[in-house]
């Protein structure tokens, strides 16, 4: 397994977020979290590039335990993390906003050409590059951030929330373009309250309750479940 929370917990102050979960992601494919609204599915992944601090339990990504590291110590290691809400710098224009996200990285040559792939995955930030990032579409905001987070060149990424707030043929075009990424190569923890879109992207799905594991398996199994259908899938 390339990550591993073992019976990881969080509390802020003394009100618990996360009690005692274990999530594995494997070094392919894409893993989903879906839950309502303070399960703590954004917790999970503050906790893991490091802006959640464990109360108890694991984290290990490639052999390594990174539970107590710096954030950027977890970048370093090849976690990139794209949080919601789509924030991008909105004073620096869409080429100065993916340059930031390469700010760890010494490879000039590789950045150029990992400058050049973002581009052509998202054909509509090359046409904007020397454009303000506060004057773009929620939609494209959400690419650059994703763009942003590719630059890091990634061996895990994390999404949290990528489909929040935008149109459905977006949507569509976010979810195009997360399985287009996956299959390259990088695995994805992807946390949605979309859970059709969730599970119908995902390889294996958790599903937390108040900050519970309530059930995990596979995706496709869990879009069955009668308990994730009444839930989560509205019917």
């Amino acid at each position: 397994m390339l990550l591993r929370l073992k019976d990881a917990s969080v509390h802020y102050n003394k009100v618990a977020a996360l009690h005692g979960i274990s999530i594995e992601v494997p070094s392919g494919g894409i893993v989903t979290i879906i839950g309502a609204n303070g399960a703590g599915k954004t917790t999970t992944l503050r906790s893991i590039s490091g802006l959640a601090k464990l109360s108890g339990g694991e984290i290990w990504f490639d052999g390594q335990r990174i539970d107590g590291l710096a954030p950027e110590k977890i970048v370093a290691l090849g976690i990139a993390h794209v949080p919601e809400g789509r924030r991008v710098f909105p004073e620096l224009s869409v080429e100065e906003n993916l340059r930031t996200g390469a700010f760890l990285r010494r490879d000039h040559s590789a950045i150029e050409r990992d400058l050049i792939s973002v581009f052509e995955r998202f054909p509509r930030l090359r046409e904007r590059r020397r454009q303000w990032a506060k004057t773009m579409s929620g939609g494209e905001q959400q690419m650059l951030a994703i763009g942003r987070a590719l630059m890091a060149a990634p061996r895990l990424l994390l999404l949290d929330e990528p489909s929040m707030g935008l149109a459905p043929v977006v949507v569509q075009e976010i979810a195009r373009i997360i399985k287009d990424i996956n299959q390259t190569g990088v695995p994805v923890i992807l946390v949605e309250q979309n859970a059709e879109l969730a599970l119908r992207l995902a390889d294996h799905a958790y599903v937390l309750e108040t900050g519970h594991m309530a059930l995990e398996g596979p995706a496709a199994e869990l879009h069955e479940n009668d308990h994730v259908r009444r839930a989560y899938l509205g019917g």
